[in-house]
């Protein structure tokens, strides 16, 4: 018989150890990122159960900020409402995935032409720097170095656009996916090192439409590793359920 709860067992894949904190209203939003998260990522599995006393002994928070978490999940689709059962986590799809990257990529790639046109000089040197270290640690099999390098152009870029509302914008869709878990995704490492040698050039050139297409097939391209990932650990939910759905 299927353990409802299994998802957000505490010390297990799924929730325990992580805490938040703040207000009521930001421990609501607190708790529904890193609800995303797990969903995204499979530590909450498709059709299973959320438990509210598990999620909130596992985050360290009351009841009442995991409920309304729960609902704004329920009115994105994440997870749906089953009267005297619960809220049960709603089977991601590969289409779901690849709209995420989609506008993903549209807004990133926005920003990045944005950015080529207003980098100082020296800053696009910098990151010639940081793209050299990425490759270093991506030849050492060092994932956790890529993704901070990694994080650090993408932030720099996002910055330098001078649109903050845009960049927040592209922060909701980012935050679907915890930064650290990239480095499970096969081919991400070297797909990093390959696609940002585009973008980078495309700012040494200063070319606003050159580093659109660029930063927006990096992140396709990303996206299309995740999604096969994902198929491969069974987060996705099959083809056949997914026409049915």
């Amino acid at each position: 018989m299927e353990d409802p709860g299994r998802g957000a067992r505490l010390g297990g894949v799924g929730l325990g150890g992580r805490r938040v904190g703040g207000t009521q209203q930001q421990l609501s939003g607190r708790v529904a990122a890193q609800l995303r998260e797990a969903i995204m990522v499979g530590e909450l599995r498709p059709s299973t159960f959320v438990r509210v006393e598990h999620v909130a002994a596992g985050l360290g928070v009351s009841a009442t900020p995991v409920r309304e978490a729960l609902m704004v999940l329920h009115s994105e689709g994440a997870v749906r409402w089953e009267p005297r059962r619960g809220f049960r986590v709603v089977p991601l799809t590969r289409g779901d995935v690849d709209d995420l990257f989609a506008v993903q990529a549209h807004v990133a790639g926005e920003l990045a032409a944005r950015a080529a046109l207003a980098l100082p000089p020296a800053e696009v040197v910098r990151l010639g720097q940081v793209q050299a270290a990425i490759s270093d640690a991506a030849a050492r099999g060092d994932t956790a170095r890529v993704e901070e390098l990694n994080h650090d152009v993408h932030r720099t870029l996002n910055r330098a656009a001078g649109a903050h509302r845009l960049a927040s914008m592209l922060n909701l869709f980012v935050h679907y996916v915890p930064r650290q878990y990239y480095g499970r995704v096969p081919g991400w490492a070297d797909a990093t090192t390959h696609d940002h040698g585009a973008i980078l050039g495309a700012l040494q050139k200063r070319d606003a439409e050159a580093a659109r297409a660029a930063m927006s097939e990096h992140i396709l391209h990303i996206g299309r590793l995740l999604a096969a990932h994902l198929e491969a650990t069974g987060v996705l939910a099959p083809a056949a359920e997914e026409r049915a759905g």
